[in-house]
């Protein structure tokens, strides 16, 4: 018997057992489904926080102050507050490799105009974070060194805070309050879209002259964090030597003492934040990957099932010429067939699931063709390793005893 006559032969097997091979195929569907659908989640949830990373720039640096010890509980990053504006002026002046230095001060706040108000994101900034933080205007201008060292009541919104305050209208011009001061807001930001964690909604905040927002609003004498700008991606690493160097001697730390700062690069980011995308994909995928298994123990037991009940015309084949090969072909490409139809529907599934859970939660969703041919190729595998023993058992029936068989 050809391989041909064996496909033709394990086909008229299912047919003549339709709902047993369906409730069979379900469990191959389900779990090839839910495989691709979680594959999808998670390679979202990575493309996601990629494309957050990379909107804040890949040649941008980070310094933030160290942390505290205090009764030998050490705080985390940024507990000490020690980073100031003559901080990013000096790294500025004393880091060749630097050509914007943005210092960062911030808190929350409830904003007002007219009778309605919003609470967001005060970013204390200078005019370089358009730059740095890869912003762009979509109408009027960002304040100007001059106004910053004035201390001046000006303010950039972002897109989702003008939508909460002023609707469809244009804010620009228009007179806000935060925490009782009056402020002209001069700039609209372009939308960014919302982050998942990195610095919070960069289309959520009003950003205001660095000076304002700690002298007149929040009464701070330290910047939470400086953002620098280097020259490329190739000097990332002699950027965070220079800047070390400096603040060591701003800081006045002595030799061989530990730096009370931290310095960070998106580089690091992005390894950290693929790391931890790939850690949550493969969990999900293995979570997925178990019912797989559940479904091709379900394709080991109908099979064996299948050959209890089939004794007898198993003895008849093998007493009219079929060979052992040619019965375990035979249930070896039932097996096969019930995990490739299976495999099929249950992307097709998957792919309809991972939709639906993109439109209903906003999730990212990124079906990859990895994703797709990982899922078929391992239900593939089911089968044959879960219908290879049932073939085997079939093939090996003595023929005077599956003919006896009642």
């Amino acid at each position: 018997m050809n391989l041909l006559e064996s496909v033709y032969v394990a086909l008229e097997g299912l047919k003549a057992n339709k709902l047993r091979a369906s409730l069979t195929m379900l469990g191959i569907i389900i779990g090839v489904g839910s495989v691709i659908a979680m594959l999808a989640i998670g390679q979202g949830m990575r493309k996601k926080m990629m494309t957050q990373i990379e909107s804040m720039g890949t040649n941008v640096l980070m310094v933030f102050s160290g942390s505290t010890s205090r009764g030998g509980v050490m705080g985390g990053m940024g507990s000490r507050q020690n980073l100031t504006l003559d901080d990013a002026d000096a790294i500025l002046k004393g880091c060749p490799s630097i050509i914007n230095a943005v210092p960062e001060a911030s808190r929350n706040a409830q904003v007002k105009y007219g009778n309605k108000n919003t609470n967001t994101s005060i970013l204390g900034s200078v005019p370089a974070f358009l730059s740095v933080r890869n912003f762009k205007l979509a109408d009027g201008r960002v304040f100007n060194e001059r106004e910053v060292k004035a201390m001046q009541k000006v303010a950039v919104i972002g897109p989702t805070t003008a939508t909460n305050l002023f609707g469809t209208s244009n804010p620009v011009g228009k007179i806000i309050s935060i925490k009782g001061s009056k402020f002209k807001i001069i700039g609209l930001l372009v939308a960014k879209g919302a982050s998942s964690g990195f610095g919070g909604d960069p289309d959520d905040q009003v950003v205001v002259p660095v000076t304002t927002a700690m002298r007149r609003l929040f009464g701070l004498r330290y910047v939470r964090s400086i953002n620098l700008e280097a020259k490329s991606m190739d000097v990332m690493d002699v950027a965070t030597d220079e800047i070390k160097k400096v603040l060591r001697k701003t800081h006045k730390i002595a030799d061989g003492a530990d730096d009370d700062f931290t310095v960070r690069n998106q580089a690091e980011a992005m390894t950290m934040a693929s790391d931890i995308s790939g850690m949550i994909t493969a969990f999900l995928g293995g979570i997925a990957a178990i019912s797989l298994l559940v479904g091709g123990i379900g394709i080991m037991n109908i099979m064996l099932v299948s050959v209890t009940e089939r004794t007898r015309e198993i003895g008849i084949r093998m007493s009219v010429g079929a060979r052992r090969h040619d019965i375990q072909t035979q249930f070896l490409v039932e097996a096969l067939v019930i995990s490739f139809v299976g495999g099929i529907m249950g992307i097709l599934l998957g792919v309809l699931i991972a939709w639906i859970m993109g439109q209903a939660t906003g999730w990212t969703i990124a079906i990859t063709p990895f994703s797709v041919i990982l899922s078929f190729g391992f239900s593939a595998l089911i089968g044959i390793v879960f219908g290879i023993y049932p073939a085997l058992k079939a093939s090996r029936l003595d023929p005077i005893d599956a003919l006896r068989y009642e």
